[in-house]
């Protein structure tokens, strides 16, 4: 399959069966890493990291991995260019696809990526914006099948803010896939339409469902997969704090719920996670608002069901996987 100069943005532009070949790809430079096989097979390129919102795991998959490839990493963090200060969208695609081979963008609007991808003569990768997060369901499919012989059919329920980042590519990439999805959230924060009609012809053609509730009892039944998010994305003003607490603590991901699962059930979680008081956003919400656990529960994150490591890891393998697919010649 030739993904050879294409840019990565959100999964609606992909296809299943180019889905399904980049995490076997993932799966492949998975075993090499593991096996200490170098792999330098892009030696030679570079590429650059825009960071208009931090991260670990995104920055440090793409940094390894570009390295594991044998190539050269940029990164400019929030304040590390003048995209969209001093210098235009256009004008900063434009001559970094003169440097680099190349892009990734981390950030806020979808069409801040769309824009560098229009102007940009090299592939441009999406780390996360406030619509999606396509390089995250990658590594939480590969992470599902890791688990499960065969992932069609399966149930993956996210518990929380269905309308983030996170809950709307779990949609797009199950109906992709045949997995069947729920949200679970409460109303005031149902995905948007237009997003659940697109996935629901998606997952019509791949044999699944789409279904979208508020009701806890009838969306845990037979469920495969457990995933949940924080209740406040990052960039979201934290004066929300108090009414996402008032809509989401019932749909906490806990002991009780599990137990509701299938008895072989996973939890996933794309961290970072407030299932203890070892932050400071932990510590602040707990002295504001006297929770000591927020999206999960501290005894379900660390229980043998709980997968958020694996996950973690396979943000490296799946992102070195885009990147050599569109990379290549």
């Amino acid at each position: 399959m030739n993904l050879s100069g294409r840019d990565f943005l959100k999964l609606l532009d992909y296809s299943s069966e180019e889905i399904i070949y980049l995490i076997k790809l993932a799966k492949a430079f998975k075993i090499k890493k593991h096996n200490h096989e170098p792999h330098n097979y892009l030696k030679g390129k570079n590429v650059v990291l825009l960071f208009e919102k931090d991260s670990t795991r995104t920055r440090c998959a793409f940094e390894v991995g570009a390295k594991d490839l044998g190539m050269g990493v940029t990164y400019l963090g929030p304040t590390g260019s003048q995209m969209g200060k001093k210098e235009s969208i256009a004008d900063t695609a434009r001559v970094l696809a003169r440097m680099y081979d190349g892009i990734e963008y981390r950030g806020f609007e979808q069409k801040i990526v769309e824009e560098l991808a229009k102007y940009s003569d090299v592939p441009v990768w999406n780390g996360l914006t406030n619509e999606f997060h396509p390089t995250q369901m990658l590594a939480d499919i590969m992470t599902v099948s890791e688990n499960f012989d065969n992932i069609a059919g399966k149930k993956l329920v996210f518990f929380g803010d269905g309308r983030n980042n996170v809950a709307n590519s779990l949609m797009v990439i199950c109906s992709k896939l045949g997995i069947n999805y729920t949200c679970c959230a409460p109303t005031q924060l149902f995905p948007n339409q237009e997003l659940i009609n697109t996935c629901q012809e998606f997952a019509k053609q791949n044999h699944s469902e789409i279904t979208i509730t508020d009701n806890i009892e009838l969306a845990i039944k037979n469920a495969d997969v457990i995933y949940t998010d924080v209740w406040l994305s990052m960039g979201e003003n934290a004066n929300l704090w108090q009414e996402r607490i008032n809509l989401l603590s019932l749909y906490q991901v806990n002991k009780e719920l599990m137990q509701k699962a299938n008895p072989n059930a996973i939890f996933l979680h794309c961290l970072p996670s407030f299932h203890d008081l070892n932050t400071t956003i932990g510590q602040e919400v707990y002295e504001k608002f006297g929770l000591k656990e927020m999206e999960v529960t501290n005894e379900v994150f660390e229980s043998p069901q709980s997968k958020v490591m694996d996950q973690a890891e396979n943000r490296l393998h799946t992102i070195k996987a885009i990147m050599y697919a569109t990379l290549k010649k």
